[in-house]
């Protein structure tokens, strides 16, 4: 595996572990070179998953959008990043579980606010603003009043 930092073509695996029950493999490495570790991960190459977006265009499922979004709401907040990526495994399991191989933007934004409540939910206020397009003050009050009616 090439290093990312100083593309030496080679490194060397610390550690291997099965992840996703067992479903992928998670290897840290280090480069020989500039001595710099990183973290691979090794899935399953399955049928794509299609994400039907609001305008109707189709895309490819992909992780490290939701990963980048969910990111940007915990900035700032003590959430570690492996709680993150754990709710995207759970997210792209339940995902790739279903028959149907198409699913809605609209669907995997529920799904994702719907863990991430339980996490953080300074973070699932965030996510949800910009998930929802939080027209006005009124609309975030809204979704604030029925947080704390949940609790």
């Amino acid at each position: 595996m090439k290093c990312p930092f100083c593309g030496e073509p080679d490194s060397k695996v610390l550690d291997s572990r099965a992840i996703d029950n067992e479903t992928a493999i998670r290897r840290r490495r280090e480069c020989p070179r500039c001595g710099r570790r990183f973290t691979t991960y090794e899935r399953l190459d399955e049928l794509p998953l299609i994400v039907v977006k609001k305008d109707g265009r189709r895309e490819a499922f992909d992780r490290n959008k939701v990963l980048h979004g969910l990111i940007r709401a915990c900035e700032k907040r003590t959430v570690p990043m492996e709680r993150l990526e754990a709710l995207v495994d759970e997210v792209e399991r339940d995902l790739y579980g279903r028959l149907d191989r198409e699913v809605s933007s609209g669907e995997i934004g529920e799904m994702v606010m719907e863990r991430l409540r339980d996490v953080d939910e300074v973070a699932y206020v965030r996510f949800a603003s910009v998930y929802r397009q939080f027209k006005d003050i009124n609309r975030f009050m809204q979704e604030l009043q029925k947080l704390l009616n949940k609790q």
